[in-house]
C-alpha cells in the first residue's frame, strides 16, 4: 500500500465526544430506498420513479422545492404498453424534494417532442433520430422559468438545442424556438446545454458539445434566452485529443462566490460503464478553464482533478456511469452534486445519486464517498476516528476500449476486470498507529486527521457526517484530492 496522509478539515457542528464523552460509533440507519428498482420498473408504476430512471439531472431550487428535470432513459422501457396505459415517454421527466432525499415523480414536461427539432434531424439523419428528449437545463429569468433541451441522432452531430418558458417549474411549457442546430458539417455537436451567468455583468452564456469536436461556449441575450447573435456557435471550451473515442459531455458551471472562480464539471468516457467527473475553473463563466495542473482543458490532454468513477465498497454490488452531474447551491452555502448512476453489475438500472461537495483550502472540489440522506452535520474529536475504516481511491479507468460516437459497443454494458475502484481497509488504533501501515494523528482544534501509510502524502481531506448505504448505519467519511488530482474516500466501518 501507498502512504497517506490525510488532513481532515471541517466546519460541523460539536459533537460529544469532543467534550469528553462516549466517543462516536457507527449507529444503524435504514436507507431511504432500495437500489434495484425491478418492483416498480412496469410503465404504470411511474409515480413511484422517485430517485429512479434517472438520467442526465439538471436541478436546481424553485420556491419551495429542488426541481429535478431529466432525459427520459427507462430501465425495462415498454412503448407499446405504455401507450396502452396512457403513460407519455420521451418527454422530459419531471421531480421535486424539499429535502434532496425524499423525490416526488410529478410526470413529463412536454406532451410531443417539438416539430421543428424533430424536422431538424430527420432532414440531417436520414430520417433517424428524435425519438426522446435529452439532457433538459432548467434556470429562472424574472418571473419566468427557462427549460432548455436537446433533440438528436445518435452518433451523429445533427442535434438541436432548443427552449421553452413557463411562468411555473411544473408548466405548462411554451416554446420559444431554436437555440443552436448543428449537423454533420459542424464542427461541434448541439447537445447537453448548460447556463452560467456572470455574477458581475450578468451576461448569459450556455455551454454545451460532446465527443463531436469537444465543449463550446455561446452567449445569451438574457431577454428572450437565445443566442445573442444569430447563428453564433460560440467557443471551444473543453476537448479531447481522439474526440471519436475519448468521450467528452455534459457540461456544468457553476459560480463559487467565496472563492470568486467559475467550476466547469465535464464527464469523461461511456455513459453506461467508466463515466466519471472531471473539473475545471475559470474566472469567467466563458472561460478560458484550467486543471489542476493549470492546464487549459481545451487543448488535448487528460485532465484533472477526477471527483467520481466507477466504484465499489464491500457489501454491495457496486456502480457504474457515475457522471453528467448538476451542481447547486443551498441557502447555507453548502455545495451538492447530483448524477446518475447504473447498478452494476449489469448497469442497465439508473438511480439519482446526491453528494456533499467540499472545497479544499486550494479551491477545488471533493465529493462525499456516501450518497447524501440528510445526516445531521457534527463535530468530531479523536477519540471518533479510532476504528477501522474502509478507504477507496477514486481514479481514472486502467484500461481503453473499443468505442463507437465515445460509446460502448453494443453487449459491452457490464464492467470489465479494473474498471471498477475497489476499496481496502486501514485500522486506526487508539494509540496513533494505522495498523501495520503507519501513523495517524488528529488535531481536534483544525478537524484535521493525519494519516500516514508508505510515501503517499494527502492532504486536506474533510471528514464529515454521513450515511454509510452499504451497511445502512450512521457514521464519519472522509474525502479530498491526493496530488495527481485523484481522489480519496473513506467511511469508518466499526
Amino acid at each position: 500500500m501507498s502512504k497517506i496522509l490525510l488532513l481532515v478539515t471541517s466546519t460541523l457542528l460539536l459533537h460529544t465526544s469532543c467534550d469528553g464523552q462516549t466517543p462516536f460509533a457507527p449507529v444503524s440507519s435504514a436507507n431511504p430506498w432500495k437500489d434495484d428498482y425491478r418492483a416498480v420498473a412496469r410503465m404504470e408504476s411511474y409515480r413511484a420513479w422517485g430517485t429512479y430512471n434517472v438520467h442526465d439531472p439538471s436541478c436546481k431550487k424553485l420556491g419551495d422545492y429542488y426541481y429535478m428535470y431529466s432525459t427520459d432513459a427507462i430501465f425495462a422501457e415498454n412503448r407499446r404498453e405504455a401507450k396502452e396505459k396512457g403513460v407519455p415517454l420521451g418527454y422530459i421527466q419531471v421531480r421535486r424534494s424539499q429535502d434532496l432525499v425524499r423525490w416526488e415523480f410529478l410526470g413529463w414536461a412536454f406532451p410531443v417532442i417539438p416539430d421543428e427539432a424533430v424536422q431538424w434531424v430527420h432532414r440531417h439523419a436520414d430520417g433517424k433520430g428524435a425519438t426522446n428528449i435529452w439532457a433538459p437545463y432548467v434556470v429562472q429569468h424574472g418571473d419566468t422559468y427557462r427549460l432548455y433541451f436537446c433533440v438528436s441522432a445518435f452518433g451523429r452531430k445533427t442535434s438541436y438545442i432548443g427552449l421553452a418558458e413557463a411562468s411555473s417549474p411544473e408548466g405548462p411549457w411554451t416554446q420559444k424556438g431554436c437555440v443552436v442546430k448543428t449537423n454533420n458539417s459542424s464542427p461541434m455537436n448541439a447537445i447537453d446545454p448548460s447556463i452560467a451567468v456572470d455574477a458581475t455583468s450578468g451576461r448569459w452564456w450556455m455551454h454545451y458539445g460532446s465527443f463531436f469536436g469537444g465543449l463550446y461556449c455561446v452567449e445569451l441575450d438574457p431577454a428572450t434566452g437565445l443566442t445573442a447573435k444569430p447563428d453564433d456557435h460560440g467557443h471551444l471550451v473543453a476537448r479531447r485529443a481522439s474526440y471519436r473515442v475519448d468521450n467528452l459531455e455534459a457540461p456544468e458551471v457553476i459560480y463559487h462566490p467565496a472563492l470568486k472562480k467559475y467550476f466547469l464539471f465535464y464527464s469523461y468516457d461511456p455513459l453506461m460503464t467508466t463515466y466519471n467527473v472531471r473539473v475545471a475553473r475559470s474566472d469567467s463563466p466563458e472561460g478560458p478553464f484550467f486543471d489542476f495542473f493549470g492546464r487549459d482543458v481545451s487543448d488535448t490532454t487528460n485532465n484533472f482533478p477526477i471527483l467520481t468513477a466507477p466504484y465499489r465498497f464491500d457489501g454491495h454490488p457496486g456502480w457504474a456511469g457515475t457522471g453528467h452531474c448538476s451542481v447547486i447551491r443551498r441557502e447555507n452555502g453548502d455545495f451538492f452534486m447530483l448524477h446518475q448512476a447504473r447498478l452494476s453489475p449489469h448497469n442497465v438500472m439508473m438511480t439519482l445519486h446526491v453528494r456533499q461537495l467540499l472545497f479544499t483550502p486550494d479551491g477545488w472540489p471533493v465529493a462525499s464517498p456516501e450518497r447524501y440522506a440528510g445526516a445531521t452535520p457534527r463535530r468530531f474529536g479523536k477519540a471518533d476516528l479510532a476504528g477501522e475504516w474502509e478507504l477507496l481511491r477514486i481514479v481514472e479507468p486502467a484500461r481503453e476500449r473499443a468505442l463507437e460516437a465515445g460509446q460502448v459497443l453494443w453487449g459491452e454494458g457490464a464492467l470489465k476486470k479494473n474498471e471498477c475502484n475497489q476499496s481496502f481497509h486501514a485500522v486506526l488504533a487508539e494509540s496513533g498507529e494505522v495498523e501495520g501501515m503507519g501513523a495517524w494523528s488528529f488535531s481536534a482544534e483544525n478537524q484535521t486527521l493525519t494519516l500516514t501509510m508508505g510515501e503517499e502524502t494527502i492532504e486536506n481531506i474533510f471528514v464529515l457526517a454521513g450515511h454509510d448505504w452499504e451497511r445502512e448505519q450512521e457514521t464519519v467519511l472522509l474525502c479530498g484530492l491526493d496530488k495527481r488530482g485523484r481522489s480519496l474516500w473513506g467511511k469508518r466501518i466499526k
